[in-house]
């Protein structure tokens, strides 16, 4: 790392509230003790890092990835698409994705997910791509359903895809969740709630994207993942940042 810019000071006021009384297990989940900064290792700071040749042919179809294109999954297919950028706009390149998300049902395929909707046999629910040199990526998938859960009487998700972007090593690891527009739920949800500000609550929220969309075929929405990038936070325990 050879910047020597001003660091740029995280704003804690846009992140989420990690204790909502409305989110029922941000209560017992939500830090009560002052935060530590710990310090880093070397394996965190410079590796190891997930390259080209460990991505499989249809990692990035979670359409056909899960019976590695023998069946189709059942739903509506979608195709998500956008770029990674840092602060200034500009593009991270081979950059690690990864998205895990429900069936069209709302289920997941996980032994805890006890939501009656039945499992789709041909769709696990994750892949993973890695962004190109202009820092783009793109997943087909299928839009995944909403889905109860056992917070307050009857609080449902909106429909939801979740995001993993890694840096340049596995500690550097961002997770976050994309919505989609038009989607009413999102207004009635406890935990998109917990993301105060609106204007950067929009921002998980991927616009309907009709020119890249494909007749008869899929609709397109268009996800812009924004880092922190090269002018990052001062962290107390290390002052040049990490």
């Amino acid at each position: 790392m050879t910047d020597t810019a001003a660091l740029m000071p995280r704003r804690r006021e846009v992140h989420p509230d990690p204790y909502y009384t409305d989110y029922k297990t941000s209560i017992t989940r939500s830090p009560y003790l002052p935060l530590l900064s710990m310090e880093s290792t070397p394996s965190e700071e410079t590796g190891p890092r997930f390259g080209h040749n460990m991505l499989g042919a249809l990692d990035n179809n979670l359409i056909s990835n899960y019976t590695q294109g023998k069946a189709l999954a059942v739903g509506e297919r979608i195709r998500v698409h956008g770029r990674v950028l840092d602060e200034m706009g500009r593009p991270v390149p081979h950059t690690l994705v990864e998205i895990w998300q429900a069936n069209a049902g709302g289920r997941y395929r996980h032994i805890k997910d006890t939501y009656f909707a039945p499992l789709d046999p041909n769709f696990g629910g994750c892949g993973r791509t890695i962004t190109d040199e202009n820092g783009y990526y793109e997943f087909m998938t299928i839009r995944p359903g909403a889905y109860p859960w056992p917070n307050r009487a009857n609080d449902w998700r909106p429909m939801h895809i979740h995001f993993s972007i890694f840096g340049h090593a596995f500690g550097q690891r961002l997770i976050s969740q994309m919505y989609f527009q038009g989607d009413p739920l999102i207004d009635l949800c406890p935990i998109a709630a917990t993301v105060r500000d609106r204007s950067q609550l929009d921002r998980l929220v991927a616009p309907l994207d009709m020119q890249n969309s494909r007749g008869m075929d899929y609709l397109a929405y268009k996800f812009d993942i924004v880092l922190r990038g090269r002018r990052q936070t001062m962290f107390e325990n290390k002052p040049e940042g990490m």
